[in-house]
């Protein structure tokens, strides 16, 4: 996943914000996505969370600012802003928190 820090991708967004989780009942409250044609650790497109837009998107473009390790699941998160550098590490964690609180993760940024 670390090959993927400072790179540009573009992500299909299938959970928008505001949504609903289908099936543990929490709200999203930034926009979710994924990486079309990438394998992640449950077989399934490498997932991200998108930071710093304030609308529900269908698609974006943008910069990986960071890697969500989780050490109790098979998959990390990527995320993903407009601009690098925009947000600390302690800033993504507050706005990842919704949904990375069931989990044991970190945030991991280039140095």
């Amino acid at each position: 996943m670390e090959k993927y820090l400072g790179k540009k991708v573009d992500v299909i967004i299938d959970r928008k914000l505001g949504s609903i989780h289908p099936t543990h009942n929490f709200i999203y409250s930034l926009n979710y996505g994924y990486i079309p044609n990438t394998v992640s650790g449950d077989g399934e497109e490498i997932d991200v969370y998108i930071i710093g837009e304030f609308e529900p998107l269908e698609r974006y473009s943008g910069y990986v600012l960071a890697i969500i390790e989780r050490e109790d699941d098979i998959e990390d998160k990527l995320v993903v802003c407009k601009e690098l550098n925009k947000y600390n590490k302690e800033q993504i964690e507050v706005l990842v928190e919704f949904q990375e609180k069931f989990f044991k993760s970190t945030v991991k940024m280039k140095k």
